[in-house]
């Protein structure tokens, strides 16, 4: 058998530990088997010359809906791959497919054509597992997610549905529902990631749902609590949790718009490139030109309006999803956030692969790790999109 063999070179490497300012980066049969300064002779292997620009590990995102026209939750093979495929173009090499609030049949639906698509998805990002975003939500907190779906937590059902598949890797509930600390319990015993989400949580809730497996909080800011007043007494929300607790990862959507400037200054002050995930959140309308739109299936999903750069519902009244890609995170938080590129990077690389618990293969160009790598020029403009060691998107 021939081995697959690509050399990037004369690329400005960023490693976990510095940037090279010349380097080459080796890959056979999809693993990184070298990377130094200098140009490093690869015989019989294809060659990408970078150009001067940055040679990147692969962007992972862990919270994304849709893209180009499709959501996950049209529950077709075509729009798995027809997602993967668009952002791969904006550099996202990895990505967790994400649920929204539905029927339980739906949802069964979702997961079964994940496994389907995934076997296919050869020329986009590649799935890691599936985040199911709901249905154990508080009504007080939905933002978007459809009212007519979300209820308390049920062991029978969702024992039924972890046991209906293996590609649940992550799911999102509101830590404060009558039965949700067992729910956290029971995802932790299934090696499934609880996260914080679409919550009125107090920070006493925030603590006991931490201590029970609830280790990361779902779009940062977004649909949950703040300070808030009950009686004459005031009560530290899920926001404060996040900052207080030092051990909670964050994920947050850097569109520019969710979060403000001074936002993304203090969570980054606050919780550190270690501890903040960047993701899309994006749904259908990504990639797509502005305009109305809908939030998650075309059979039963809700009719949004894209302006802005953001997705909105019709009479404005809420976000309804982001519409950015993973590149234009990157960006976001160099230029209105004042963080280096190197910590922009690991945000969206290293720090999601820690989360997910597949930072032994990916998440940073080291030794041994897949070949998810990126070329980009100093705007984040992606010139190259390589998965596996295989290139599946070069713009020229």
């Amino acid at each position: 058998m021939t081995r697959q063999r690509l050399k990037i070179y004369n690329g400005q490497l960023i490693t976990p530990y510095k940037t090279i300012k010349q380097g080459t980066i080796l890959i056979e049969d999809g693993k990184i088997i070298a990377l130094q300064e200098g140009n490093l002779d690869f015989s019989d292997a294809d060659e990408i010359d970078a150009k001067g620009n940055y040679i990147s590990p692969g962007f992972i995102d862990l919270h994304i809906h849709g893209g180009g026209g499709h959501d996950f939750m049209d529950n077709t093979v075509e729009a798995f791959l027809g997602i993967a495929e668009t952002h791969a173009r904006y550099g996202t090499t990895a990505m967790c497919p994400t649920t929204l609030t539905s029927e339980k049949e739906d949802l069964l639906k979702t997961l079964s054509i994940y496994k389907q698509a995934d076997k296919l998805n050869v020329k986009g990002a590649q799935f890691i597992g599936m985040h199911l975003e709901g249905p154990y939500f508080a009504l007080s907190q939905r933002g978007a997610q459809d009212p007519r779906y979300i209820r308390d937590p049920d062991p029978v059902e969702y024992k039924e549905i972890l046991a209906s598949t293996n590609v649940i890797r992550r799911w999102s509930a509101a830590p404060e529902l009558i039965g949700a600390i067992e729910f956290g319990k029971y995802l932790k015993s299934k090696g499934v990631l609880a996260a914080i989400a679409h919550t009125d949580a107090i920070y006493e809730e925030v603590l006991e749902a931490f201590e029970n497996g609830y280790t990361l909080a779902t779009h940062f800011y977004s649909s949950m609590s703040g300070v808030s007043r009950r009686d004459c007494f005031r009560f530290a929300g899920v926001i404060e949790s996040g900052y207080l607790i030092d051990e909670m990862d964050v994920e947050i959507i850097a569109d520019g718009v969710h979060l403000p400037a001074p936002l993304l200054k203090l969570i980054y002050k606050i919780k550190g490139a270690s501890r903040t995930a960047l993701i899309t959140d994006a749904m259908r309308g990504a990639g797509m030109p502005e305009g109305d739109s809908i939030l998650g299936s075309l059979k039963n999903g809700l009719k949004v309006i894209i302006e802005d750069g953001v997705a909105k519902l019709p009479d404005r009244s809420s976000f309804a999803g982001s519409v950015a890609t993973t590149d234009r995170l990157v960006r976001n938080m160099i230029n209105m956030a004042g963080v280096s590129l190197e910590e922009a990077v690991r945000m969206i690389s290293k720090t999601p692969a820690r989360i997910m618990g597949i930072d032994d293969r990916k998440g940073t160009l080291t030794l041994g790790k897949d070949a998810d790598v990126l070329v980009f020029d100093q705007d984040i403009n992606i010139q190259h999109t390589i998965v596996g060691g295989n290139v599946i998107y070069s713009r020229i």
